[in-house]
């Protein structure tokens, strides 16, 4: 991206100011996680990769919630193209669905069971769903097992925010 430019000063200092921990689908999962007694870290580090960070982990059963921005993200059903600039986002925008799918594979080929969420999907369902994996998870089933893996086959597309568990 070293060609592409923001449009502008302001715009540039706008996406500075743009936060990316405890945005609002990510607190009202956390809080429904935590009413249902689970409890987990928030913000860690990615292993092995300096700074990326886990939006959810579970670390003893190795599982690693996002909770993906529909604009950031690419989401397909929300995601816009700006008009300004329009080379400069797509390549930035680009960027961050590439580097969301390097951190997927990366965790799942250190063992990771890693679940991706788009932000206007219920927290009521992403909070069920990743209980209901850590549950798994801590009673000894493999998210990989061949069931699982029958059980979302539909649902999964590269891991990236399909609010099921990638394999």
């Amino acid at each position: 991206m070293p060609d592409a430019v923001p449009s502008s000063p302001a715009v540039s200092a706008r996406m500075s100011r743009q936060g990316s921990r405890d945005t609002a689908p990510e607190v009202a999962v956390r809080k429904l996680l935590h009413s249902s007694g689970l409890r987990y870290r928030v913000n860690v580090p990615v292993p092995g990769m300096p700074r990326r960070t886990i939006d959810i982990v579970f670390g003893k059963v190795k599982i690693a919630v996002f909770m993906d921005g529909c604009f950031w993200h690419g989401c397909p059903v929300h995601a816009t193209q700006p008009k300004a600039n329009a080379e400069w986002w797509r390549v930035k925008l680009d960027k961050n669905i590439a580097r969301d799918q390097e951190t997927t594979a990366h965790l799942r080929a250190e063992g990771w069971t890693v679940l991706r969420y788009w932000e206007h999907e219920s927290p009521d369902t992403v909070a069920e769903d990743v209980r209901a994996a850590v549950v798994r998870l801590r009673s000894g089933e493999s998210m990989r097992s061949p069931e699982a893996a029958e059980r979302i086959e539909d649902d999964v597309s590269d891991g990236i925010g399909t609010g099921r568990p990638t394999r």
